[in-house]
């Protein structure tokens, strides 16, 4: 099988890419996940610390600006490709199944914005899919060894995101439901893969015990809701967000991917339990969330590599006339959000261009704050939401001290204010207005409302944000001095 199409055609790709991800506006999570970088541990409040190691080796070989935070997503999307390609030639050899699926997966939405920017399913989508294309090995090869390339795989998963906790169960229910996998329960390859993954995540399970286990009580305080009275309205939006993020043509196919799997599945057949598995399982929990609580769009990212496989070894020829067209509508939809989150060109509102309310207006913003604070002699800026104060730290000039205010800094290796820079001062405190509560700004003689900014784009306002005057008197916990990038310094 010739591969220079696939090689030319993804080298492409992933060049269109970096330049996305070197020019496109920073969202406010990835500046937080960009702080996690400069005080890397083993675990943090939010997920695992898997994001914060591809930014820091990001930053050090391309610098800290756009790029160097996103350098490893494009890289990502590309190897993921290219492991998803020779998944479905193990899995179903002498078809094109890999190709397709591959191209399938590039052209949804929630593959290109995860190849283009920096969050925690960067990681696990990578390391999901070199999960899968182990057992694809294990299963085409026969060979016990990738039974350890797959516990390796699993347990980077886990350290990217605890989504990937979904692979265990799946594959005790592949080993359950394929009568040649069975005999896998009498050799010792599958305990030593376990082993393994449970190795790589040990530091985060330690990290969570000296911690209260914080990560997991955030994380798992989200199962088991149950709320019947919205349960058909967050159904309804975990399906709309597929459709949405997936592009509506790939969606419906891979909807149908996950029946031909479960149909194909019925016979035991290895490479479609394995498929089936791994979509079930994640399917249930998924919906079972929904039922009290709602599920957000990405989460179920996990779920297109084997739908995509699936559908693309199992749809009748009918279905597969689809595949080209679902393929390039998503490219195209792809390159419309690319351009209109780089250089906007459109006057949208929110509701029909989420690239507003996630990337747009914050360096206008930053510019507002910057010019009250040389107005009121501002010693500081603080803003007591996480992720603002981590974007404000990038995008305000350099000689601006940038603190966060919030609990959960203190559970990170970052300076506290300099007492010059806090005790006695007077700052400029920065709240979105949709938070309507009292500031709760702590050892104050002093705070005053100034007024309200706004961050636009093209004259379409995505967010207000009231600007506050304090003056402080102490030094208290909960703040954390903002890291700025190196290459300001």
């Amino acid at each position: 099988m010739n591969n220079s199409p696939l090689w030319l055609g993804l080298a492409a790709l992933t060049a269109l890419r970096l330049l996305v991800a070197a020019v496109a506006p920073m969202a406010p999570d990835e500046a937080y996940y960009w702080v996690w970088s400069h005080a890397l541990a083993p675990g943090y409040l939010d997920h695992p610390p898997m994001v914060a190691l591809f930014i820091r080796a990001g930053t050090l070989l391309a610098g800290e600006g756009n790029l160097g935070v996103r350098l490893l997503a494009p890289l990502s999307a590309a190897i993921g490709s290219l492991l998803l390609v020779q998944t479905g030639r193990d899995l179903f050899p002498g078809t094109k199944a890999g190709l397709w699926a591959a191209s399938l997966l590039n052209a949804t939405l929630i593959f290109a914005a995860g190849a283009t920017t920096m969050t925690p399913d960067t990681p696990l989508l990578l390391f999901w899919s070199a999960t899968l294309c182990a057992l694809a090995r294990l299963r085409a090869t026969g060979q016990g060894r990738w039974w350890l390339a797959a516990g390796i795989a699993a347990g980077l998963a886990l350290d990217s995101k605890y989504t990937a906790a979904l692979l265990a169960p799946a594959l005790l229910a592949w080993l359950l439901w394929s009568p040649e996998m069975r005999r896998w329960w009498r050799s010792p390859m599958p305990y030593l893969a376990a082993v393994l993954a449970g190795a790589v995540f040990a530091p985060v399970l330690l990290w969570n015990a000296a911690h209260g286990w914080v990560s997991f009580s955030k994380q798992g305080g989200r199962v088991g809701d149950f709320s019947p009275g919205k349960a058909l309205q967050f159904l309804g939006e975990l399906i709309a967000g597929q459709f949405g993020l997936a592009t509506p043509i790939v969606a419906v196919i891979a909807a149908a991917g996950l029946v031909v799997a479960i149909r194909r599945a019925r016979n035991g057949d290895a490479s479609w339990t394995l498929l089936a598995s791994t979509l079930l399982i994640p399917c249930a929990i998924f919906v079972q969330h929904a039922l009290g609580d709602r599920v957000q769009a990405n989460w179920p990212a996990i779920l297109f590599p084997s739908a995509a496989l699936a559908a693309a070894a199992g749809l009748s020829a009918r279905w597969r006339r689809w595949f080209a067209p679902a393929t390039c509508l998503g490219l195209a939809l792809t390159a419309f959000v690319w351009i209109q989150a780089t250089i906007a060109p459109l006057a949208l509102p929110m509701l029909w261009d989420p690239t507003l309310l996630r990337l747009g207006g914050w360096q206008h913003l930053a510019d507002q704050i910057d010019a009250e604070a040389t107005r009121q002699g501002a010693a500081f800026i603080v803003d007591d939401n996480y992720g603002q104060a981590a974007l404000l730290a990038r995008l305000l000039p350099s000689g601006r001290v940038v603190i966060g205010l919030d609990g959960r800094w203190s559970l990170f290796n970052l300076p506290a204010p300099d007492a010059a820079h806090f005790a006695g001062q007077t700052g400029l405190l920065v709240r979105t207005a949709r938070r309507a509560d009292t500031p709760e700004w702590p050892n104050w003689t002093d705070i005053v409302r100034l007024g309200m900014l706004s961050r636009a784009r093209n004259g379409m306002v995505a967010e207000e944000f009231r600007l506050y005057r304090v003056t402080t008197t102490g030094q208290p916990a909960a703040l954390a001095l903002m890291p700025r990038p190196k290459d300001e310094k």
